[in-house]
This record gives structure tokens, C-alpha cells and sequence, in this order.
């Protein structure tokens, strides 16, 4: 564990709350413009959750603000800690990272902020960010050595082949990707993700997290990929890549899988999934245990999607139902089309509500899955715990920075 932060720290960074509430997001674009001069810590991110829209410092402004409001109160850090360090490992985020993060935070402080920017100040922030550091760093370090430890796992990146590609729906594709040195793979947790390193021609080096979408297995790894199209800058990069180019024989580099976010296998509580558009890929790997481990636990799978044309793994679900008498299934689609048939194709017409499932899902003894866009997980998981649910029986997962649905710590990585 770091040193606790000293008192007087801990007055100066709470006395910086309301200049974080006027500014927070100027100094969080100006720490990204200072970090990204260096190309090398400018290819750690995700470029599509930047520019002058991007998501990202949004998220992280929120995360500084709640950083400083609770620090004196760091157990209200909670789980933050371990997603944005399971996040790094997939991203492999290494300790000497960290001080380049460090030295645009305190900068950018200084820039926005200006006289009021105090030597205090600043060394009372640097104090803060090192303390969080610390810890992230010493908990990915655990993660990292058991990774390596366990059977089929490893560190760092490891060569996978495209086996096989498959048209799940008009924009969603499933890669199966098996090791190149032939070798076991580690079984991972169902809800869990692979993070990839990429170069691809006129964008450099590129990474980006992928769920995987198949149940744990000693063979291959499965994901499930939406092509994204329309979001500037840039417009869906990597997946439109992925479609376009990746093929069997293919070769991608990925981290072994990470995640806080996974399939509780010790429970014998009921179970609801809950995934909008592309958001299914966690669930099928849950969905697959569910089946394939005749748990005997009552399921509840509801999906929510536009129409047919984009609705994922219809067969696969079917099959799935058809196996286990345990599973209920429940399509919405928002805006159905002609030749989508009520009844057989979808069964409600509209979107997902927190108020559905409270009226049809055991919501007194079930734990909630959901996955989706921010604003389909903001409004079920408020309308969900505004309900009556304690926060440990509703677990979510979103593409993306976190926002909205909560203030996580600051990621160094998104």
C-alpha cells in the first residue's frame, strides 16, 4: 500500500473542488494535447474517444472531480480500482508509463488554472496522483504475474490467427482466433475481454479491447465486432478494418483476457442478462456457461436492438433456448421493420425499460447483467436501483469511458 496522504494534502486537493467544478474538462484536454506530443504514449489510447468531442475527457474530468471530492474517503474508490486496472493489463500499461501521465496532469493543472495554481497546490496534486498510481501499479503487477502463472496464459502480446469469420447480422461480424504457436489458451472468466495491438496502414499503432463472445474453451477465443460508422474522427477504424481486411489467416496480437465484469459461477441465484445492440457479446460468453454448465439457474436473456437487419446471433440464441428449459428470452426491437414478424422475429416493440423488467423478471433475488450504450445503461441501472436494488446485484458494462453512469478514478488508458 502507498503512504496515506498527508492532512494537509488532503484539505489543499478538497479546496481545489470548485475550480475542478468550472475546469475540469479544459485541464483534462489540455493533459491529453500535452500527453499525445509524444507519439509513443499517444498510441496507448483510443483516439476515437478523443478530439474535440471525444468521450474521454469528459470521463476523465468527471473522475478528478469525484478523485478530489472523496479523498478523504478512498474507500469510496471501490471496485474503480480494479476495472481501470484490469483495463491497463489488457491494454499492457506498464509502471513507466505512469510519470508521463504525471507530468501532463500537473501541467496541464498549471496551465488552466494559472496563479491560482499554487506550488502547493501542484505538490499537493502530485502527491494525489502518485498515491492513486501506486496502487493501480501495484495491483496490475498481481494481475499480471498471475496471468502468466496460469495454464495457457501469458503476458504482453501473443500472435493470434483468424480461423474463421462469420456474418452474424447486416453490421456485426464474429472472428474466431486461435493461438500461432498452437499452444493452450487461458481460460477466461464469461463477461471478460481481449485487448489487441494493431498497425494499420495510414493510423500506426492502434489498440483496442474486444469482449469475447464464446464460452471459455482450451482452443480459441471468440469476438464479436460491430462496424461503426459516423463517428468523427475517426470513423470506427479498427472495425471497419476488421471487417474489411481481417480474414482466416489473418494474424492480430492480443493481451490475455481481463475484466471485472463476468458471470458470477458460484451463484444459484437467478440471472438476468440485459444487452442493447452490440452489448451482447459479454452475454453470449454468460449465456454459453449458463448452457453448457446446466446450471440449473433461472435465466432470463433480454435484448434490445433496432430490427432484424442488425439483430446478432439469432440462431445461436435459438439453439441455446432449445437446450436449456431454464432460459427465457426476451427480443426488443425499436424500430421494427416490415418483414420483421411480432412473435416470431422480436417480441416487444420499443426499447428496454428498467420498469420491464421489474414487472417481468425476479428483480427481488435475481442478479442484473446489463451491457450496452451509456445511455441505455444509465437509464436501467437508475431505474433498476431507484427500484430497490442494491448496487451488487446490478453489474454493468460499457464500450467506451465510463460515463454518466458513474465517476470511476482517473484511467490513464480508455
Amino acid at each position: 500500500m502507498p503512504t496515506p496522504l498527508a492532512p494537509s494534502t488532503v484539505d489543499l486537493i478538497k479546496a481545489t473542488v470548485p475550480a475542478l467544478e468550472a475546469h475540469g474538462l479544459e485541464i483534462t484536454k489540455r493533459m491529453y494535447a500535452r500527453l499525445f506530443r509524444d507519439p509513443a504514449m499517444r498510441d496507448l489510447f483510443n483516439q476515437s474517444h478523443h478530439g474535440e468531442n471525444g468521450s474521454q475527457p469528459k470521463a476523465l474530468a468527471q473522475a478528478v472531480l469525484a478523485y478530489a471530492r472523496n479523498i478523504d474517503n478512498l474507500g469510496a474508490l471501490g471496485g474503480a480500482v480494479e476495472r481501470i486496472a484490469q483495463k491497463h493489463v489488457a491494454l499492457n500499461i506498464l509502471p513507466e508509463h505512469y510519470p508521463f501521465v504525471a507530468d501532463a496532469l500537473l501541467g496541464a493543472i498549471g496551465d488552466i488554472l494559472g496563479d491560482a495554481a499554487t506550488a502547493e497546490i501542484c505538490a499537493a496534486w502530485g502527491e494525489a496522483y502518485w498515491f492513486l498510481a501506486e496502487l493501480l501499479i501495484g495491483r496490475e503487477a498481481m494481475i499480471y504475474r498471475d496471468l502468466a502463472g496460469r495454464a495457457g496464459g501469458w503476458n504482453g502480446w501473443r500472435d493470434f490467427v483468424v480461423d474463421s469469420v462469420t456474418e452474424e447480422s447486416e453490421n456485426i461480424r464474429s472472428f474466431v482466433l486461435v493461438p500461432a504457436d498452437g499452444g493452450a489458451i487461458l481460460r477466461h472468466e464469461p463477461g471478460q475481454y481481449l485487448g489487441f495491438l494493431l498497425t494499420l496502414p495510414g493510423h500506426g499503432v492502434t489498440r483496442r479491447t474486444y469482449s469475447i463472445s464464446c464460452a471459455p474453451n482450451d482452443r480459441a477465443y471468440r469476438i464479436t465486432v460491430k462496424r461503426e460508422a459516423g463517428q468523427v474522427p475517426p470513423p470506427g477504424t479498427v472495425s471497419n478494418w476488421l471487417h474489411d481486411h481481417a480474414a482466416p489467416g489473418t494474424v492480430l496480437r492480443a493481451a490475455p483476457p481481463a475484466g471485472d465484469f463476468f458471470l458470477d459461477r458460484t451463484s444459484r441465484a437467478p440471472v438476468v442478462l440485459v444487452s442493447g445492440g452490440v452489448g451482447l457479446t459479454p452475454m453470449m460468453s454468460m449465456l454459453g456457461v449458463l448452457v453448457t454448465e446446466a446450471s440449473e439457474r433461472p435465466t432470463w436473456y433480454v435484448h434490445g436492438t433496432l430490427n432484424g437487419r442488425v439483430h446478432a446471433m439469432r440462431q445461436e440464441l435459438a439453439e441455446a433456448k432449445e437446450a436449456d428449459p431454464n432460459l427465457r428470452l426476451q427480443t426488443f426491437y425499436a424500430a421494427p421493420e416490415a418483414g420483421d414478424r411480432l412473435g416470431i422475429d422480436y417480441d416487444e416493440k420499443g426499447l428496454v425499460t428498467a420498469e420491464w423488467l421489474i414487472a417481468n423478471t425476479p428483480h427481488a433475488t435475481a442478479t442484473y447483467y446489463l451491457c450496452g450504450p451509456a445511455p441505455f445503461l444509465a437509464s436501467l441501472s437508475d431505474g433498476l436501483h431507484r427500484a430497490g436494488l442494491p448496487a451488487e446485484r446490478v453489474r454493468f458494462e460499457t464500450f467506451g469511458p465510463t460515463l454518466e453512469l458513474e465517476a470511476p478514478v482517473p484511467a490513464l488508458a480508455a
